[in-house]
């Protein structure tokens, strides 16, 4: 009962050195390479025939969809963690600075001079 556990918290690893299931962006890179694959070695080979070099299109393909969707998914994860990172922070001052004179939602009123109506 305990190793089921283990192994169900463990992860798949693809070529034993990348875990798809801790590794952000893995696993949807994996699956986005392996449609480019199938559709690139596959327009390949019903242009042209040839079974080989369709493969080799293929796996090109697999390469470079998987990439590109790789590093655009952690692109995007890393700005959401800046703009998460900026919003706590101006939570945090928004809580330390209520309030206070510090304040920089309390603008003083703008006073108007003694001689003009």
């Amino acid at each position: 009962m305990a190793e089921e556990e283990q192994e169900s918290k463990k992860g798949f690893r693809l070529l034993g050195i990348l875990d798809i299931k801790n590794t952000p962006c893995a696993r949807e890179a994996i699956l986005h390479g392996a449609g480019g694959a199938v559709g690139a070695g596959l327009i390949h080979f019903l242009t042209t025939s040839r079974v080989k070099r369709s493969f080799d299109v293929g796996f090109a393909g697999f390469m470079f969809t998987t990439l590109g969707s790789w590093f655009y998914c952690r692109i995007n994860n890393a700005k959401l963690r800046v703009q998460q990172r900026m919003i706590r922070e101006g939570i945090k001052n928004k809580v330390m600075y209520e309030g206070s004179v510090l304040d920089p939602t309390k603008r003083p009123a703008a006073e108007t001079p003694p001689g003009a109506s």
